[in-house]
C-alpha cells in the first residue's frame, strides 16, 4: 500500500477539517440554522474550496459516504479466501458493531444526536435514502460480478437491498444489535442460497 504525498494528505486533511466544522455547527444549532458560509469560515476555508470537497450542504454531514461504499464493496470482492459472500458482509457488520469505539457506532451518544439531526431535515433524509440506493446498486453490482454475470439477479439485488437495511435496524437496537445482526444473517444465509 502506498503512503499519500503530501499534497493528498494536506486535501484530506481540509477537507477533515469542513466536515469536522460542519458536525459541530449542525450539532450545536441544527443543520437548516446554518449557512455553507458559516461552516467555510469556522474552518477557515473558502465557500469555494468547500465546494470543491463537497458537492452539497447535505455531503457535509455524509461524510464518510465514499467509504462506506468502498467497505461494503470490498467486504464481497476482498473477503478472505473460501468465504462465501453472506459470511463476508456479515463480518463487514460486525466489524461496525464489534469494532473500536467510533462516534458513529450504534449507541454512541453522538449518532444519537446526528440522527436528530438528519430526522429533523427533510433535504437530509432524501440525502441518506440517495446514498444508501448507491450503495444498495454498487453491492448488487459487486455481487454479480463474484458470481460472474453481466448484471445483478434478482436473488443479488435483494440480498444488497436487505444488507443495506440492517446498519438502520441496527442503530434502533443498539443494546441489541450483535442478537439483531445474528438473527439478520441466519435468515439471509438460507434465503440467499436457496434463491441463487
Amino acid at each position: 500500500m502506498t503512503t499519500p504525498g503530501r499534497r493528498e494528505r494536506k486535501k484530506a486533511a481540509t477537507r477533515q477539517g469542513i466536515a469536522d466544522a460542519a458536525l459541530r455547527l449542525f450539532l450545536d444549532r441544527g443543520f437548516d440554522e446554518v449557512t455553507v458560509a458559516e461552516i467555510a469560515e469556522a474552518a477557515d476555508v473558502s465557500v469555494t474550496t468547500l465546494f470543491k470537497h463537497f458537492g452539497s450542504k447535505e455531503a457535509l454531514l455524509f461524510d464518510e459516504d465514499g467509504a462506506q461504499e468502498a467497505e461494503l464493496v470490498a467486504a464481497v470482492r476482498d473477503r478472505a479466501p473460501g468465504t462465501d459472500v453472506v459470511d463476508g458482509l456479515q463480518a463487514w457488520l460486525l466489524r461496525r458493531v464489534d469494532g473500536p469505539p467510533s462516534d458513529r457506532r450504534p449507541g454512541s451518544e453522538e449518532l444519537e444526536r446526528f440522527r436528530r439531526i438528519t430526522d429533523a431535515a427533510p433535504s437530509l433524509r432524501d440525502h441518506a435514502r440517495r446514498m444508501w440506493a448507491r450503495h444498495e446498486a454498487a453491492l448488487a453490482a459487486e455481487l454479480a460480478r463474484d458470481a460472474g454475470r453481466g448484471e445483478p439477479s434478482p436473488a443479488d439485488r435483494v440480498l444488497a437491498h436487505v444488507v443495506v437495511g440492517i446498519p438502520p435496524l441496527l442503530r434502533e437496537q443498539a443494546g441489541r444489535a450483535r442478537e439483531h445482526l445474528d438473527a439478520a444473517f441466519a435468515l439471509i444465509r438460507h434465503g440467499y442460497d436457496a434463491a441463487r
